[in-house]
């Protein structure tokens, strides 16, 4: 199993709009790595959804319900969209600050690409982001 982060901005699409859609499909990406990261989820993987701009925090977690396939939202062939549907809404929300804070992960992509909208987390990164809401 994999691990991911992924950034949407709440004005744009927020997380009570992905619960009460039930699932999405993750659009819109155009930037190669984010793209490649798409393209690397695999059915089963779990991803952090993050609120950008505004409240900068992981707010959920959902799963990866079908991998890649060619973007609904454009022809271009470069560009995917896979699948999510939510799993939990956490307890506490853990904020960028939190994460910038912890030296467990000073070395995410969050950090130090903070334009990258889809990411990879290595396993314990993931696990301590979800440790994190319950230590505030």
């Amino acid at each position: 199993m994999n691990y991911w982060l992924v950034k949407s901005e709440p004005a744009k699409y927020s997380w009570d709009t992905f619960l009460k859609d039930k699932q999405t499909f993750w659009d819109g990406v155009r930037n190669y790595q984010a793209r490649n990261n798409l393209m690397a989820m695999k059915k089963g993987d779990l991803v952090l959804f993050y609120h950008s701009v505004e409240e900068k925090e992981v707010i959920g977690m959902a799963e990866v319900i079908k991998e890649h396939y060619q973007d609904p939202t454009t022809k271009d062939t470069r560009w995917v969209a896979v699948d999510l549907k939510p799993v939990e809404t956490l307890k506490s929300p853990v904020t960028l600050e939190m994460i910038k804070k912890d030296k467990r992960l000073q070395n995410i992509a969050l950090i130090r690409q903070q334009r990258l909208s889809v990411m990879p987390l290595a396993a314990a990164e993931f696990n301590r982001i979800l440790e994190l809401r319950e230590t505030e």
